[in-house]
């Protein structure tokens, strides 16, 4: 995960990059929920089960590259197929990418697990 990105965003930056993430990702998770209860056919269930869990990890910042790809084609599907509400999944499309580029920010699970992290190392050249 570090090498996708140098770092992770701090201060403002982290917290608008949280912001984004929840607010792409509770639009994707609520879309699917709405799917869920309106399909009939088993195949679009386990299709819309597995958006909604990667809009849940886009949420919590873990594995985002993946799951903002998985965003990504989901809302490129949804204007090839659909062509309803467009703007909407432009903007989905949009946010998703931008996240997937910039990386997840520093509130995020990706930061937690492989962020940069200080080593001390013991030289045994200690004084005393």
């Amino acid at each position: 995960m570090r090498r996708l990105f140098s770092r992770f965003a701090r201060g403002s930056a982290g917290v608008g990059l949280l912001l984004l993430r929840v607010a792409a990702g509770s639009i994707v998770v609520a879309r699917g929920i709405c799917a869920l209860r309106n399909t009939v056919s088993t195949g679009t269930d386990i299709f819309q089960l597995v958006v909604a869990a990667a809009a849940l990890l886009f949420i919590i910042g873990l594995w985002t590259p993946a799951a903002a790809a998985v965003l990504i084609s989901f809302e490129l599907w949804q204007m090839v197929s659909r062509r309803e509400y467009l703007a909407v999944e432009v903007l989905l499309c949009t946010v998703a990418l931008a996240i997937a580029l910039l990386g997840p920010g520093a509130c995020s699970v990706d930061a937690r697990l492989f962020g940069w992290k200080r080593l001390d190392i013991d030289t045994g050249n200690k004084k005393r």
